[in-house]
Parts: structure tokens; C-alpha cells; sequence
């Protein structure tokens, strides 16, 4: 029976049953033995020293183990670069329980050891700390005339600072026939995976370690171990099959990690230190954002000028950087541009990457001001996208690898229903329901970055490829196997994908949407240099049919290696196992790309978003009834996989317009509303009609598979498109986000 290609195939995740019946383990709930639990205590001051930390009381309690502060910490590594992580920006990197200082409001400050997890929670309120406060700045607004230019370093590369001037934008806007601007406002969010942070470390001796982390890298945490806690690399094994969601926050190594470590080597005890949810607010987060926007175009609706500025918080230690105003000339090919950003240095934690940073936040002043130009110049916002319609990146002056965002516009706009939309703002209604039709524009980069796979050919004839990277729940784990079982013919059950482990060959932090553009390449290369080795061990049987057949006259399938023009007979990959004395046959390959070839391109996947509101116009409440998120992103490995990703995406989007906001009072310096209850996200009833449409896109540049992430895409354009909806229901342009419904009233 001949195998139909796994590529392109919907299959469900193959580590979905283990995750719906609970048997799937998370770094928090490996059971070992003699385990002790940690619980961290935090600052409750946004800034100062601490003059004294007494421990007596909580010490005096049965069973606490220990108590660690920066007063009697073990002896760490000394040096910045040591605590750097893959995904660190420029700066000073922080180092828990380093020095008396406090630099933001939930710093850690110290850790309790004890038997069980209660009562190291319990003896952290014994604890009596006694500080010494200094004044604090956390409002990005009231400090916004301090913004500078960031500082350049290794994270520029993959985060462009904004492109420099062309032509005369002063001039260019002053005579443009339409104009739109406007400023824009980004709070805070934090990422909140379902998932707290943990890390269980065993002690396995002698400085060796088996450490369970949430982690969005198997192999950053590694490094990071080994550098602060000076081990050898090879001790130090970090494993996170499952993670219950990332979204930007495991792309670092969290404080837990260094807690768990830290105490493990000084105990000599298995540790697990898990932090609770509002500790999960004391790290990292999207920084809040002032964006403001001036659009011209002629009278034919050309844009012919561009101004972005954006204001953004860092903390005081690091420089954190996202890319916000580069994507308008992406898109619109404007010969007048003119783009600024600038951090703020703050007494916060340092901002991290959280689902489309930058991209979300950049994304809804673009679109939300092409949607304002359009009604200026009394045109269809689709229109005008479709007459601005960029067939290059006039920004960088490159063709894009491939570009079918012109079909996400046309083919989106059918399915939706776009020509149903009568022009006029609070022309439609439905019942005593405004009824609003807005669209957007998306678009991400489509990175790509080295990794490294091992293929083995098992006693038993069967497949297993291994990797270090790790799966978030983007299905990392079932594309991976669907392109290593094409690759050599078999069917799904016969190939296994060993992964997130650090002692596996070498990938990247999984984030950026890179993650099967750079892996999937490493294990293709892998499958096809075992595919040689297997047909040359083959050709090496005594009376082989395969004898002086090369590589491209064979095929793969069923488990078997076939000549292409006698596909009747072949040699079983079991005998070629026997003919190696019963010994599995591995290979280990990276996959890496050709940078010469990729700088001659821009690549980025694209989307076209439509989205239909509903708001009721005596209560302002806002119901977004229906979306559509039409995708060019090459070829598309899973459709139900990838489909998944998109729909995440297009509830975040929801989330992120409507619901998502971290509420901070500047007095204090502190986030209020560190919980579920109050942060408020989307709940069943909040979500409607959802469709993804994938548009046929070919690309031979980005990596030999043809695919592009699609990860952040669903996140970009959806925002601006609700708030898009949302002025055309109401005839109020809203400019911040969330848009809460006493705006609307």
C-alpha cells in the first residue's frame, strides 16, 4: 500500500491525548524524590535598599531547610555576559539576589527552602525586611519628553532600528490633497500563560543537574546555568516536552530557574520553586507604548508621505527594543518618510517579547490611520490598500521572496461579504445594535536561523529524529514528524520526534515565528543524508537491485528503498539494519541559511483581516460577531495545525482591543491587578464566528521547504481592524487600547 504524502495533511497534534487526559507532564509536576520546595519573596518596594532582612522567626519553623538572601547567596559568576541569555537585549543583565538594591516594585529578594511548598509560603510572611525607599519614575507619559535613541547591539539585528529618512516628509504632508494623523496608546499587558512558572532541578551529583523548566529553549536555560553557576555544559541537561503556553514570556530564562539552581547546589537536594500568579507579573511584559501617525496622500489616493514616531518604556537596566513604525513603508510605497523611535528608561522591570511585539502595536497606528485617510478621501479602505499596493519593500529597495497579499485582499474581501458594506459610518444597524465593517492590513517577518537535527534509523526499521527545540503548544512536534516521514516515505506512526531536550542537537530560542522555517530544514537535511547512508549500505547487499542506483533514481516509501522505474521490488529498511549487524544508523545535519541569498530579499508573511462589531448604542458594549484572517504564508505544512495558530491569534486580537490591560498605579510604582479576576481576557461568550483562509503562496527563498511562520500573524492585523469596525459602527475613532465601552457612550 503506497504512503500519501503527510504534508498538507490536517492531522491532529500527536501529543494531544496526553495533554487532554492530564498524563502530559509539565516542569512543575515531575515526581521525584526527596524533594524540597521554594517560595520567593518579593519586593514590595518599587525602588531603594534594603537595610535588613530578618529570618528568625521563619527559620525557627520545623522543616524550613533554608533561607537565602543576597547577604549569604553562594559565590556567583561576576561578569554581565555571563547572565545573558539568546534573547537578551543591550544592557545590564538583571541578577537575582545580587546586591541590596532594589530596582522594581515584585524584585526578587529572597528564597525559602522547606519541605513543602505550604510551608515555605507560610515562614516568607515571617520574614521582616526593613528598607531604605528612593523616589521612582513608571509613567511612560509623564517621562516622555526623556526619550532617547536605543542602544545598538547584537538584538538589532534581528529587531532593525527604524530606516532613515527619504526625501521630504515636512514638505510632502504639508502639500498632501488628504491628510490623517493621530496618536496612539498602548498599555501594559503581561502574558499570562495558563502555565505558572516552574522549574524542579535534580541534584544528580558532583555538579550535575536534570533541570525541568518552563522554558521556550531547552538550550538558552542551559547556557545560563552553566555561565552564572560555572558547570560544564555537559552536566547540565534541561528538559520541557510541555509548556502551557509561552507567548514571548519563556524566551528568557525566569528568576525561578536561578532559584531552583541556585539552591539545588547549595543544598545538594532536589528543588522545585514554582511561582504563583502574581509573581508571574514580576517579570517581563508588553511595554506600554505613545505612537503618533501623520499619513498624506494625493488626491488619486497615492500615499505619498509617511510619519510614524514611537515612545516606548525599558527598564534602567536594559535597553529593550521592539520594531513599531518600520511596517507603513513595508507596505505603502511612499517616496516621503519619516520614522522615529525612542525608549524611556523606567524603574521597571525590563519589557519582553510578547506575542507580535512590536508588530501588534505598530500595526494598529498604520492601519487605524489608512482607515482614517480613506475616509478623508472618500474612498473604500480596501481600495485604497489595493492602489497603494507595494510589489516590492521600497523601504529596504528588495523584492519580497514571495508576496500574495494582494489575493488575501480579493479573496478575503469575497468570502466576507466586503461589498455588503454600505460607506457611511452608523449607516447600519441591526436592531438597536450599530453594526460596523472594518479591515486591516498584517504583516511579520519571516525569519529563519540555524539549527541541527539527528536522524536514526532504528533496530526495528523505524524513524526517530531528535532536536532541542521545544514545542509551546504551536504543534512544533507533529509538523516536524509529517516532514521527516515524507522525507523517507513512512507513514506517521513509524517516525518519532524526540525533542526539548538540551542534551539534543542544537536549536534556537522557539519564537519569532521562525521556529519550522529553522528546524524543519535541519530535519529535512538530516532524513536526506540518512536516505544516502541507507541507500549506500543497501547497494553494498550482496546482490542487491539497488547496485549502482544514486540517490535522485530511488524513492523512499513503505518502510523501503525502490529504484524510481521498478517500483515493484525494492530492499526493506529492516534488511539494511541486518546488514549492519542489527546497529541503529544515525546522521546528524544543520540546516542553515544562506545569508548572500536571503539579503537580497525582504520576507515576511501577510494577511488581509475583515472583521464585523456589533456595539449596542445605549451601553457602548462592543461584540465582535464575526471575522475573517486571510493568510499568505507559503506553504502550509498542517492546515489544522497552522489554522489553530491563527484562531489564537484572531481571540488575542480580541483580547488585546476590547479586554486585555495591566492597570498600574504610578504612586506606587506597582501593577494592580495581578490576577485573572481582574485582568481581563476573553471567555467563551466573547467569541463568535472565527474563519482562517490560507492563499496559495510559493517561495523558494526563505528555506527549502517553502514555509514562513504563522505564529504572530494572526495578531497583527485584527486590533486595528476592531477598532476599524468600530468607527464605522460609531463614528468615534478610538486611538487606545483597550477600548473600553464608556468611550462609546
Amino acid at each position: 500500500m503506497s504512503i500519501q504524502p503527510s504534508i498538507g495533511q490536517p492531522l491532529s497534534r500527536l501529543e494531544g491525548h496526553l495533554k487532554v487526559t492530564g498524563a502530559a507532564k509539565y516542569a512543575g509536576e515531575y515526581n521525584v524524590p526527596d524533594l524540597l520546595y521554594g517560595y520567593v519573596i518579593n519586593s514590595t518596594i518599587t525602588k531603594g535598599k534594603i537595610v535588613s532582612i530578618n529570618t528568625d522567626a521563619a527559620k525557627a519553623l520545623p522543616g524550613i531547610i533554608e533561607v537565602f538572601t543576597h547577604e549569604n547567596r553562594p559565590s556567583l559568576a561576576r561578569f554581565d555576559f555571563q547572565y545573558a541569555d539568546m534573547d537578551a537585549p543591550p544592557g545590564h543583565v538583571f541578577r537575582p539576589l545580587n546586591e541590596a538594591d532594589v530596582k522594581y516594585n515584585g524584585q526578587p529578594i529572597a528564597l525559602l527552602v522547606a519541605q513543602t511548598f505550604e510551608l515555605a509560603r507560610y515562614a516568607a510572611t515571617l520574614v521582616k525586611v526593613i528598607y531604605e525607599e528612593e523616589p521612582f519614575t513608571t509613567d511612560l507619559n509623564g517621562e516622555r519628553e526623556k526619550g532617547r535613541s536605543p542602544k545598538i547591539g547584537l538584538a538589532t539585528m534581528l529587531k532593525p532600528l527604524p530606516p532613515k529618512p527619504k526625501g521630504d516628509f515636512e514638505k510632502a504632508y504639508a502639500h498632501s490633497f488628504a491628510k490623517a494623523e493621530g496618536e496612539f496608546f498602548h498599555g501594559t499587558e503581561h502574558h499570562n500563560p495558563l502555565e505558572l512558572f516552574a522549574t524542579t532541578t535534580v541534584y544528580e551529583g558532583e555538579g550535575k543537574l536534570r533541570i525541568y523548566d518552563k522554558t521556550q529553549g531547552t538550550i538558552n536555560s542551559q547556557l545560563y546555568v552553566a555561565n552564572i553557576f560555572g558547570l560544564h555544559f555537559k552536566d547540565v541537561q534541561v528538559i520541557a516536552p510541555f509548556v502551557g503556553g509561552g507567548f514571548g514570556s519563556g524566551l528568557r530564562p525566569q528568576y525561578q530557574l536561578f532559584m531552583s539552581v541556585m539552591a539545588a547546589l547549595a543544598l545538594k537536594r532536589n528543588v522545585r520553586v514554582t511561582l504563583d500568579r502574581h509573581q508571574m507579573y514580576t517579570f517581563g511584559h508588553r511595554p506600554p507604548t505613545i505612537q503618533q501617525t501623520k499619513f498624506g496622500a494625493e488626491a488619486n489616493g497615492k500615499v505619498n508621505a509617511l510619519y510614524h514616531r514611537a515612545i516606548a518604556e525599558t527598564s534602567k537596566f536594559e535597553d529593550y527594543t521592539e520594531v513599531v513604525v518600520n511596517w507603513s513603508n513595508m507596505l505603502y510605497p511612499a517616496q516621503n518618510t519619516l520614522y522615529e523611535y525612542e525608549l524611556v528608561p523606567l524603574d521597571v522591570y525590563s519589557p519582553l517579547d510578547m506575542r507580535s511585539p512590536g508588530g501588534s502595536t505598530g500595526m494598529h497606528a498604520i492601519e487605524s490611520t489608512m482607515d482614517e485617510l480613506a475616509y478623508k478621501l472618500n474612498m473604500d479602505p480596501l481600495q485604497l490598500r489595493l492602489l497603494n499596493y507595494a510589489e516590492t519593500d521600497v523601504s529596504v529597495g528588495r523584492p519580497y521572496s514571495s508576496k500574495e497579499l494582494r489575493q488575501c485582499y480579493l479573496q478575503g474581501a469575497e468570502k466576507f461579504g466586503w461589498d455588503k458594506r454600505s460607506p457611511e459610518p452608523r449607516s447600519m444597524k441591526r436592531g438597536n445594535k450599530l453594526v460596523g465593517y472594518g479591515m486591516a492590513t498584517g504583516i511579520w517577518e519571516a525569519n529563519r536561523l540555524l539549527a541541527r537535527a539527528q536522524a536514526i534509523l532504528t533496530p526495528d526499521g523505524k524513524l526517530e529524529i531528535k532536536s532541542a527545540v521545544t514545542d509551546i503548544g504551536t504543534g512544533t512536534l507533529t509538523v516536524m514528524t509529517q516532514i521527516a516521514a515524507d522525507e523517507l516515505g513512512l507513514p506517521i506512526e513509524d517516525v518519532t520526534f524526540s525533542y526539548a531536550s538540551s542534551k539534543m542537537p542544537f536549536a534556537p530560542i522557539q519564537g519569532g515565528s521562525f521556529t519550522v522555517a529553522t528546524v524543519g530544514p535541519a530535519v529535512k537535511a538530516a532524513c536526506r543524508a540518512l536516505s544516502k547512508k541507507l541507500l549506500k549500505k543497501a547497494k553494498n547487499i550482496a546482490n542487491s537491485s539497488l547496485a549502482g542506483a544514486d540517490r535522485e533514481e530511488v524513492i523512499f516509501k513503505n518502510g523501503y528503498i525502490y529504484l524510481k522505474e521498478n517500483p515493484t521490488t525494492g530492499i526493506p529498511f529492516i534488511e539494511i539494519i541486518k546488514a549492519n549487524k542489527g546497529k541503529a544508523i544515525k546522521t546528524t545535519n544543520a540546516a542553515m541559511p544562506n545569508p548572500l541569498k536571503l539579503k537580497k530579499y525582504s520576507r515576511a508573511t501577510h494577511s488581509a483581516v475583515f472583521v464585523e462589531v456589533e456595539v449596542d448604542e445605549e451601553l457602548g458594549v462592543v461584540n465582535v460577531t464575526r471575522a475573517l484572517t486571510t493568510v499568505a504564508a507559503g506553504r502550509i505544512i498542517n492546515p489544522k495545525t497552522a489554522t489553530s495558530q491563527i484562531l489564537g491569534g484572531m481571540i488575542w486580537s480580541i483580547s488585546k482591543a476590547l479586554r486585555e490591560e495591566t492597570i498600574s498605579d504610578f504612586r506606587l510604582g506597582k501593577y494592580m491587578n495581578q490576577n485573572l479576576a481582574e485582568y481581563h481576557i476573553p471567555v467563551h461568550a466573547d467569541i463568535h464566528q472565527l474563519d482562517v483562509l490560507f492563499i496559495d503562496e510559493k517561495d523558494d527563498v526563505v528555506n527549502d521547504l517553502g514555509v514562513k511562520g504563522v505564529g504572530e500573524i494572526g495578531l497583527v492585523g485584527m486590533p486595528p481592524a476592531i477598532a476599524n469596525a468600530i468607527y464605522h459602527a460609531t463614528g468615534k475613532r478610538i486611538n487606545q487600547f483597550p477600548i473600553h465601552f464608556d468611550s462609546l457612550l
